[in-house]
């Protein structure tokens, strides 16, 4: 068994607590399946990369370095994905604090970037992410698509808030509806959360 070097972060709600918007199925299957086997193989590439270096012996390292970049890429962006979302109950409507300003400076309102976010989750091709960034040299907010896991993702771009639009994210609760599954994410998510993280970033430089 690999060493764990990454560990599949427990979640803060309860795997019911997303209905309607995210069945408690489908959240289970994708948290303790999907997201489970890419910390699972990320711990087992850098187990195998330590005992070939301990040997002296190689490995296919372009093979080893893209499999290492996407499961791991695949382990961060679903933990944003988890922590940016919160029971709809408890979520409120719109963005909060100095995320709620910045917003409305870059977009001119939350309605024209939810529309922007919602047509970039939309038209990703095959599987992959959308994800709000903010960049600290131009103090701008960013909309990316991410490619799968990590292809498109800018490391200058720390990542504010992600949603998944991998058919896994979604098809046992909306089939082949990413649009619907993309209208009921905006009701469960968590712009304290989100705004937390924004005002940290802007204290990275």
């Amino acid at each position: 068994m690999a060493k764990e070097y990454y560990k599949l972060p427990a979640l803060k709600y309860g795997y019911a607590d997303l209905e309607p918007y995210i069945s408690e199925e489908q959240l289970k299957i994708h948290h303790d399946k999907h997201h489970q086997s890419y910390v699972n193989n990320v711990n087992s590439i850098i187990q195998m990369m330590e005992n070939a270096r301990k040997e002296g012996t190689d490995f296919d390292y372009k093979a080893t370095a893209k499999a290492f970049s996407f499961n791991l890429a695949g382990h961060v962006l679903h933990d944003y994905f988890w922590w940016g979302m919160t029971p709809a109950e408890k979520a409120s409507k719109e963005p909060v604090g100095e995320l709620d300003e910045a917003l409305k400076e870059e977009f001119g309102s939350f309605e024209r970037f939810k529309k922007e976010f919602s047509q970039v989750a939309a038209t990703v091709e095959g599987s992959g992410w959308a994800a709000l960034t903010y960049c600290n040299d131009t103090q701008r907010l960013g909309i990316v698509q991410i490619e799968k896991h990590n292809v498109n993702l800018v490391p200058d771009f720390p990542i504010i808030m992600a949603l998944d639009v991998w058919e896994h994210a979604y098809y046992l609760d909306y089939k082949n509806e990413k649009g619907k599954f993309i209208d009921a994410f905006w009701n469960i998510v968590n712009w304290e959360e989100i705004d937390k993280l924004f005002r940290k970033m802007q204290n990275t430089k």
